[in-house]
């Protein structure tokens, strides 16, 4: 399925949330664990978080919620096993890393937990019920396609990672076989963790080592941004920087022809959304739910960047 959807943000702390459901006998208990607010898009996730469920208590007051977010791979784990000590019915999971949250979910599922993992996802396949997530594969080929369009005649560009994840590997993968026969050459590709710190860090790394580079990849908003300012800082000219995720501000730049960003990748932080409604669900009406639901992934450009822009989002 594809979706437009707006982004917002709010900007929360590390530390630990959660909203439970007033104490009484609950038909079901769904635990939702996500990364805490860390960046942009994390931020918006815990935003949207927290709204959906309010909402779907609201409609379901028998479905009880208990939310978490975590700050480390590791504490999410700690997290997911406070969650099956509260015996929750669902747990709805996006990891903070692919590899460490594969045994404790698969575990929880091995209990009788009916497993949704959103976005990043597990590193072992067909350990979850449902899987919500945008079309990575499509966001690698987008990132690809834009650069080959932009520079026909052969170009140099620098690659961000995100996070040791598996929709990472499967950008990625797909990026460099999209490049496969191409004139684009990758000088260099390291993590930024989808970071605006580590974003610039990477790039003053990549501007110091690299005379030419033509593009940049940033694979994130937020770490895009981190590049733009240190190329700026650096006073080097006729770089193109493309990130991802749709951030309102970058949108904004899309949509006003900046020189440096002319396009983005769509894929927002409203990926929970979906997920929280599809498991409610489940449990409210009894329905066999489960599956995959991914949304699409398409470039955006000066040509259709109002279709994505929201003047009230923060994010």
């Amino acid at each position: 399925m594809r979706s437009t959807f707006k982004n917002l943000v709010l900007a929360g702390s590390l530390a630990l949330a959660a909203w439970a459901g007033p104490g009484h006998a609950a038909d079901a208990t769904i635990g939702i664990s996500i990364p805490s607010a860390d960046h942009g898009w994390t931020g918006g996730l815990v935003y949207h978080t927290k709204q959906t469920v309010e909402k779907m208590k609201a409609a379901f007051p028998n479905i009880d919620f208990v939310v978490v977010t975590s700050a480390s791979a590791s504490q999410q784990v700690n997290d997911i096993e406070d969650l099956m000590a509260r015996k929750i019915d669902a747990l709805v999971v996006l990891p903070q890393e692919s590899d460490p949250l594969t045994e404790p979910v698969k575990a929880a599922k091995a209990k009788g937990v009916f497993i949704a993992v959103v976005d990043r996802g597990l590193s072992e396949a067909n350990i979850e019920d449902l899987y919500v997530g945008g079309d990575n594969p499509q966001y690698g080929i987008a990132a690809a396609e834009y650069f080959k369009k932009k520079f026909p005649n052969g170009g140099k560009i620098v690659v961000m990672r995100g996070i040791a994840t598996a929709i990472d590997n499967i950008r990625i993968e797909a990026f460099n076989k999209a490049l496969e026969g191409s004139k684009i050459e990758v000088l260099d590709m390291q993590y930024a963790n989808w970071n605006p710190d580590k974003g610039f860090e990477v790039m003053q790394d990549y501007l110091q080592r690299f005379p030419q580079i033509d593009g940049v990849w940033a694979g994130d908003d937020d770490a895009a941004l981190g590049a733009m300012e240190a190329i700026k800082q650096s006073e080097r000219k006729g770089i193109s920087v493309l990130g991802g995720s749709g951030m309102n501000k970058v949108i904004a730049l899309v949509k006003d022809g900046n020189d440096m960003v002319d396009a983005d990748i769509f894929y927002p932080p409203t990926l929970i959304i979906p997920a929280i409604e599809l498991v409610t669900m489940k449990f409210a009406t009894k329905a066999p739910i489960n599956g995959r639901y991914v949304l699409g992934s398409p470039l955006i450009t000066k040509d259709n960047a109002a279709e994505y822009y929201f003047p009230d989002a923060p994010y």
